[in-house]
């Protein structure tokens, strides 16, 4: 589940980041990067600026630690809605998400968006790369194993692919590309078992999960169209943007839940390393990581967090694990590396060569 800031796209591909879902705006094109449960966009400082900060720990073990964040937050949010309503859960989320970054913003003085214009913008930003999709998982895990919603959240890269080519007219299909989207799907299907009919899958939980990984693309793109190239720094379009999400929470969960009567201390601390840790902290930590090593290998988290989901699924939770899970989750994976692939630099496609009368390599 990933979030990033609308100043310079991380990257040249077409999914925009963190995520992220869970990605904040993200400036990258839609099937670039998959997301996060936790969307959240992600700016690349000037390469001086880079060179000149290294941070004292290990950009290796940051990476680790970003995987097993994300990783962890299905069970998170597993934990979470066993005591709590599903858009409460998404509400405390939030809640400890944005604590963090104000935290944050005020530690580095970073002052909020300005204009009508743009909070609006970060509203719908807000709507679809936190609030819904977080809503959505939660809401899924409520029938679905924290092991099938991970994988589920590996998809976000193949529709933002689908989207893309729908939505942004620059970025063209290739056939890996479309190899890799054909590819994925199917490794979809092999997870939900559809040679035996879905039998054992809850239809509506799975869907739930498959429209909150898209909802993440949708974002991408919006946040693309209309927040790219913003003065802002990525802490504060962020942080507005969670709190903005936070706020819809606010007003939406009273409407359509009651107050638990008790209030249970180990799914409420769940809920809020959920949010501190996954929607907060790791969103600072991926950052850092895009900042220091590049989008590429950055987005290299994607394909660590269905494993680790699955694998605290299992463990901790006890979730069973058919043969055709983690089958599919390799073939969904795969098709999703293939939709983010890009011609090498420098090299011309063979349309273009014949086109121009190149010879070919």
């Amino acid at each position: 589940m990933s979030l990033a800031s609308p100043s310079r796209p991380p990257s040249d591909p077409s999914r925009p980041a963190p995520p992220s879902s869970a990605g904040t705006p993200a400036q990258r094109p839609a099937a670039d990067v998959p997301a996060p449960p936790h969307s959240t966009p992600a700016t690349v400082p000037p390469a001086d600026s880079r060179a000149a900060s290294r941070p004292a720990v290990d950009w290796r073990i940051r990476f680790a630690a970003l995987c097993a964040i994300w990783g962890f937050s299905f069970l998170l949010i597993k934990l979470g809605t066993g005591a709590y309503a599903p858009l409460q859960v998404t509400f405390g989320r939030l809640l400890f998400g944005t604590a963090v970054l104000a935290v944050a913003m005020a530690v580095k003085r970073a002052r909020l968006p300005r204009g009508a214009g743009t909070w609006a913008r970060l509203f719908v930003a807000g709507f679809l790369l936190n609030a819904l999709p977080f809503s959505l998982f939660a809401y899924a895990e409520l029938t679905i194993p924290s092991t099938l919603a991970g994988i589920c959240n590996a998809t976000s890269p193949l529709w933002g692919m689908v989207l893309s080519l729908v939505a942004l007219s620059e970025d063209r299909p290739t056939r890996r590309r479309v190899a890799g989207l054909g590819l994925g799907f199917l490794g979809v299907l092999t997870v939900l078992g559809a040679w035996q009919g879905f039998s054992g899958v809850d239809t509506t939980g799975t869907v739930l999960a498959l429209f909150a990984s898209l909802s993440y693309p949708v974002g991408w793109i919006w946040v693309r169209r209309t927040l790219a190239g913003r003065p802002e720094s990525h802490l504060s379009l962020t942080g507005a943007q969670l709190g903005l999400a936070t706020l819809q929470l606010a007003l939406v969960t009273p409407l359509f839940t009651t107050w638990p009567g008790s209030l249970q201390v180990g799914p409420l601390l769940a809920v809020a390393a959920l949010g501190a840790l996954g929607t907060g902290f790791a969103v600072l930590l991926q950052y850092g990581l895009v900042a220091e090593v590049g989008p590429t290998t950055g987005q290299m988290v994607t394909y660590f967090v269905p494993v680790i989901a699955t694998a605290a699924g299992v463990t901790l939770l006890g979730e069973p694990l058919s043969w055709n899970t983690p089958v599919g989750a390799v073939i969904v994976l795969a098709g999703a590396a293939l939709t983010q692939s890009r011609p090498r630099a420098g090299r011309t496609p063979r349309r273009a060569r014949i086109r121009t009368g190149r010879p070919g390599a």
